[in-house]
C-alpha cells in the first residue's frame, strides 16, 4: 500500500484529487492510504511520512513552494507533484526536485498520465519484504515501512509505520541488521533505525518520523553519524 498525502486548502479540490486517486486505484489495482492536510503550515509542523505528495502552491500563511523547500531540507526522496492554478511556478519545481506539475482544474486523463509516471518511480523504490508474526498468524511488511527495531531479552520489536503496536520476533539485532540492509543504522547495541525515517539528527540522538527519539550509545555514535551524513548526502 502506498501512502499518498494531499496538501490542499480548498476542500472541493482535495475531494477531487481523492476521487481521481480512487478511480486510478480501481483501474490499476493499486492500494492507496490517502491523507489530507488543509495547510502547508500543518504539513511543515507535523512532517508526515508519505510515498507521494500532491502539493497545492497558493495557500495562506505558508505557500506550497515554501513547504516544499522545507521538505527538501530534511527529505530528498519523497515524490512531489504540484497541483495548482499558478502555472508560472512550474519552472520553480525543478529547484525542489518536483516530479511533475498539474494545472487546475484537474482532469482524470491529465491526472492519470502524471500518476503513471509517479507509480513507475514508486515501484522502483519498493524494497524487500519480511514476514513477521502477529497474534493472528503472520504479516508481510515492506522494509521501507519499518521505522526502527529494538531488542529486549532476545525478542526483536519491529516498529512499523501505521501499526500501533510493534511486531515481535525472536532473534538477534545483528541478524536483523543483516536482513534489513544498508538503510538501517545501528544507533546502539540494542537498536536499529531506518535512515529513511530519520527527520532530525542531533549530536546525541535522532528523531524519527513517528516523533520518537532514539539515543546513540557511546560506541555507536561516531559510526552512526557518519552513516547518517552519508545517507543524507545521497538523498539531496
Amino acid at each position: 500500500m502506498y501512502r499518498i498525502l494531499i496538501v490542499e486548502d480548498t476542500p472541493a479540490e482535495s475531494d477531487n484529487l481523492r476521487a481521481q486517486l480512487a478511480r486510478y486505484s480501481g483501474e490499476h489495482d493499486e492500494q492507496f492510504a490517502v491523507e489530507v492536510m488543509a495547510s502547508a503550515v500543518e504539513f511543515d509542523a507535523k512532517q508526515p511520512s508519505a510515498d507521494l505528495i500532491f502539493m497545492d502552491i497558493d495557500m495562506p500563511g505558508m505557500n506550497g513552494m515554501e513547504a516544499a523547500e522545507a521538505l527538501r531540507e530534511r527529505d530528498g526522496e519523497t515524490l512531489l507533484i504540484f497541483v495548482t492554478n499558478l502555472a508560472q511556478y512550474a519552472v520553480h519545481g525543478y529547484a525542489v526536485d518536483a516530479l511533475d506539475f498539474i494545472v487546475k482544474p484537474v482532469t482524470y486523463d491529465d491526472f492519470a498520465l502524471r500518476m503513471d509516471r509517479a507509480m513507475r518511480q514508486l515501484r522502483k523504490r519498493v524494497g524487500t519484504t519480511i514476514t513477521l508474526p502477529t497474534a493472528d498468524g503472520s504479516r508481510v511488511v515492506s522494509v521501507r515501512d519499518i521505522v526502527y527495531v529494538d531488542i529486549l531479552h532476545h525478542d526483536l520489536y519491529y516498529h512499523v509505520d501505521g501499526l500501533e503496536a510493534p511486531l515481535r520476533l525472536r532473534g538477534s539485532i545483528k541478524a536483523a541488521g543483516d536482513e534489513l540492509g544498508a538503510d538501517f543504522v545501528r544507533v546502539s547495541s540494542s537498536c536499529l533505525a531506518n535512515m529513511a525515517h530519520v527527520r532530525l539528527i542531533r549530536q546525541g540522538s535522532v528523531v524519527l518520523s513517528s516523533g520518537e527519539e532514539l539515543f546513540f550509545s557511546r560506541g555507536c555514535r561516531k559510526e552512526a553519524l557518519e552513516a547518517l551524513n552519508a545517507y543524507v548526502g545521497r538523498s539531496m
